[in-house]
């Protein structure tokens, strides 16, 4: 097959794709038409006679990533050595804290409603919580126990 770059370079330019998208027909009947086109003119004149045209594009397959992505989902692929960045930068501290804070104070409100605890007994829990003194529900609840702070009726 004769050596087609410069024709490859004007298709390229022509059909704005890339060199490498270029198909240039191998049949040795328009070899000559071919290696004797070398204006943009007989370029185009090519195109039109379906001898260069450009490849389809390539695309990435996510079937790859969506495979690892459901096992990431499942809590795969998650552990100690695939860790890049800080403790803080893969679940920032406000969202760790809004997720917490949320939680006690659903509680607090259902401990309220249930009538466990008094109101003024859920001001105050209410107030130590958002000081950051419960670590979580758990620790609010034997707090409250371990106190004796639920209604004895």
């Amino acid at each position: 097959m004769p050596n087609y770059s410069t024709q490859k370079r004007l298709a390229a330019s022509v059909l704005d794709v890339g060199e490498s998208r270029i198909w240039i027909n191998p049949d040795p009947e328009v070899a000559g038409e071919l290696a004797d086109a070398i204006t943009r003119e007989d370029i185009r004149s090519q195109i039109e006679a379906g001898n260069i045209k450009a490849k389809p594009k390539k695309g990435n397959s996510r079937a790859r990533y969506r495979v690892r992505a459901a096992k990431r989902a499942y809590g795969h692929k998650k552990g100690q050595g695939r860790r890049k960045g800080a403790k803080g930068s893969r679940s920032p501290g406000k969202e760790v804290w809004m997720t917490k804070i949320r939680a006690l104070r659903r509680n607090l409100k259902e401990l309220r409603e249930e009538g466990d605890i008094d109101r003024h007994t859920y001001r105050m829990l209410y107030r130590k919580a958002k000081g950051g003194e419960y670590r979580s529900t758990a620790h609010l609840n034997a707090y409250i126990k371990a106190k004796g702070l639920t209604r004895s009726d």
